[in-house]
C-alpha cells in the first residue's frame, strides 16, 4: 500500500510530520505493508512550510492513480482579525492559493477513483471544500474554521475525526496523531494501530464521527 502526504507553499508542519511518522511506523511494525512518501502536485520539489519554520522534500508528484492513500495537510499563517484581513501569509489566503496550482485537480482524481481515501488534516479539508470538491459531505477542520467550512458547502462536523467512507477529516493540528492512528487501524488492523499506539504512548482522543447509528435527541 501506498499513502502519499501532499505538500505545498504554507503548510503546517505539524499537520504532515505527525500522520507521516504514525503511517511510516505502521508500515514498519506490519513488515512493510504500507510505504509512505512525500508528495506535491508539481512534482518533487524542496517545499516551504508557513511562517518560514522549516522546508521539506517532496520526492514525487502527487499520483492518485497509484496511491491508496492521500493526506492533505493545512496551513501554518496568521489568524484573520476579520473578513477583510486578507494577508498573503493568513491561513485562509495561503489555503486558496492551492487553489491556483494542479493540486484540485488533482485531489479531484483521488475522489473519483474507487478504493482510494483521501483524508486531511486541520485546514486541509478546507483545501478540498474551496474546490467545490466535499459539497454536501460531512467533514471537520480546527474549530476557528468551521463556519468557514459550512460556508463552501460541506457539513462542518465539531468532532475530531470524521469518517465519510474514501473521506476521512480531523481536526486540530495534533489531530494528526489521531488520524495517523485511526488510518492504521482501518487499513492495517486494531493490532497495528495498538502497536504503533504504544510505541508513540499516545491515546487517540475523541469518538471517530460517522453518519450511523440513531441521532441524538438530546445534545449537549
Amino acid at each position: 500500500m501506498l499513502a502519499q502526504i501532499v505538500l505545498f507553499d504554507g503548510f503546517d508542519p505539524l499537520d504532515v510530520i505527525a500522520p507521516y511518522e504514525v503511517l511510516a511506523a505502521g508500515g514498519a511494525i506490519a513488515d512493510g505493508t504500507l510505504q509512505v512518501e512525500l508528495v506535491s502536485a508539481e512534482g518533487p520539489r524542496q517545499v516551504p512550510s508557513g511562517m518560514g519554520l522549516l522546508s521539506l522534500v517532496a520526492t514525487a508528484r502527487l499520483a492518485p492513480q497509484r496511491a491508496d492513500l492521500v493526506v492533505v495537510p493545512g496551513a501554518a499563517g496568521s489568524f484573520p482579525e476579520g473578513e477583510d484581513d486578507l494577508r498573503e501569509d493568513s491561513i485562509p489566503m495561503i489555503l486558496a492559493g492551492t487553489l491556483d496550482t494542479p493540486l484540485p485537480g488533482l485531489l479531484k482524481q483521488a475522489l473519483d477513483r474507487p478504493g482510494l481515501t483521501v483524508a486531511t488534516v486541520c485546514g486541509g479539508s478546507m483545501v478540498l471544500a474551496m474546490a467545490g470538491l466535499i459539497n454536501g459531505r460531512p467533514a471537520t477542520t480546527h474549530h476557528l474554521g468551521l463556519d468557514a467550512l459550512t460556508a463552501t458547502g460541506a457539513v462542518a462536523i465539531d468532532a475530531r475525526v470524521v469518517d465519510d467512507g474514501d473521506l476521512i477529516t480531523a481536526s486540530s493540528v495534533t489531530s494528526g496523531l489521531d488520524l495517523g492512528l485511526y488510518l492504521l487501524e482501518r487499513t492495517l488492523g486494531p493490532r497495528v494501530a495498538h502497536a504503533a499506539e504504544r510505541l508513540f504512548g499516545h491515546e487517540r482522543r475523541g469518538i471517530v464521527w460517522r453518519n450511523a447509528g440513531p441521532a441524538p435527541t438530546v445534545t449537549a
